[in-house]
């Protein structure tokens, strides 16, 4: 038996950040990132809804882009303090992330971070409050997601945490907020996006209900992403729309190695000076999974179905595939985006030298792909590598060299 879950109500559409007037409840508590939603207006706004209906509002601002266990620990203490009956969270992924982390804390103060981390092992939620998740960037889609991802600073690793309870209970994708956006964001998060299609498509977790979200999130992303990126606010706006079918589509498919890697790359370098930004570090190594991947025939098959689908040509699963990585690569030429972790600069940037020392690189790699191997979303990728084909499909995406094994 499989499961199919999603938030009950998902409002879209300009201006549809006004559905906060409509719930009813006694205390909000807004959860929000860095200044851009105070910047542009939309977090006086979302409180302002909320007080028009009839709600005491808290505000916990401050949540960092890749928000830590320390974070979580914070915002839940304030939780349990104003006791909300609505926990509304708005921003990018990392808000919402941190906000649906707080929110197991808060109806069950005893749980640790470790708890937390037991896939789809958390007890059942809304017995003090429901969650509203409001999204701004088109990417994560962590606002139709079971998933959030937390870092833990102490042992430079992300955390997925993985279980259907954390769906949020209501998710407003208004378009007006992703406009905001610079540029770079959405570059990285619209490769997040594709990144997520793909891997649900060819997820084993992949199902009759999942497919159409994922082919469909790849039409459009392949249509608008370019375009949203050089300033077509009508393209970013459909590409909000693509980036939460992508996210409902892994939600329930799952993903792959693609972001075992990413979560266990993002934070482990940061003694130098830097993160490998999510969205980046999938785009980087995207193409070296759909290579490793297509040595199995079913996933092979799928990633022709999806080649097919974007029109890329190929008389054979095997052009088609080739196909698909060139078409890949070539986005990451037009978003300005590396190829891997050696040309990869501090600022996100391709650089002839990045932020990361091969011999530091080196030393980590074992760890690296241990942790890798052992994510919560390595379980549901086509092909299960071994500690030593992961340790060398990193170095892949650390030189770009080709994956022939």
């Amino acid at each position: 038996m499989a499961r199919f879950t999603l938030p009950r109500d998902l409002y879209h559409g300009k201006g549809s950040l006004e559905t906060l007037k409509t719930l009813k409840g006694k205390k909000a508590i807004i959860c929000v990132g860095g200044g851009s939603m105070k910047r542009f207006g939309f977090l006086d706004r979302a409180e302002n809804y909320l007080k028009e209906a009839g709600m005491e509002v808290k505000i916990f601002e401050g949540i960092e882009s890749d928000p830590s266990v320390d974070t979580v620990m914070r915002g839940a203490d304030e939780m349990l303090k104003f006791e909300p009956d609505w926990i509304v969270a708005i921003g990018g992924g990392s808000p919402i992330d941190a906000a649906k982390a707080m929110w197991i804390k808060y109806e069950y103060p005893e749980c640790t971070f470790e708890d937390m981390c037991k896939v789809f092992g958390i007890p059942e939620l809304r017995h003090k409050a429901k969650f509203v998740a409001v999204s701004s960037t088109s990417g994560t889609a962590t606002e139709v997601t079971a998933f959030s991802i937390i870092t833990d600073y102490n042992k430079g690793i992300k955390y997925p945490i993985a279980d259907f309870e954390i769906t949020p209970d209501i998710a407003i994708v208004d378009p007006d907020l992703a406009e905001t956006m610079p540029k770079k964001l959405v570059a990285h998060t619209g490769m997040d996006a594709l990144t997520h299609a793909i891997e649900a498509y060819v997820s084993t977790a992949n199902c009759d209900y999942t497919d159409p979200l994922a082919i469909h999130a790849i039409e459009m992303i392949q249509k608008d992403l370019v375009d949203s990126y050089n300033g077509d606010m009508a393209a970013r706006d459909r590409m909000h729309n693509a980036q939460c079918l992508a996210g409902m589509a892994f939600s329930n498919a799952l993903l792959g190695i693609v972001h075992s890697m990413a979560h266990k790359t993002g934070a482990i370098f940061q003694d130098y000076g830097a993160h490998i930004i999510h969205g980046a570090a999938n785009a980087m190594y995207l193409p070296k999974v759909i290579a490793f991947n297509a040595k199995n025939e079913t996933a092979k098959k799928r990633y022709g179905v999806i080649a097919d689908y974007m029109h890329l040509g190929g008389n054979s699963d095997d052009e088609k595939v080739a196909l698909l990585i060139k078409f890949c690569r070539d986005m990451n030429d037009k978003l300005n985006i590396p190829h891997c972790i050696k040309n990869y600069g501090a600022d996100s940037y391709p650089t002839e030298q990045g932020f990361v020392p091969e011999n530091v690189f080196l030393e980590r790699l074992p760890e690296i792909a241990k942790n890798a191997i052992a994510d919560a979303c390595t379980g549901s990728n086509p092909r299960q590598p071994s500690q030593e084909e992961m340790e060398k499909l990193l170095k892949c995406c650390y030189y770009d060299t080709e994956v022939d094994f």
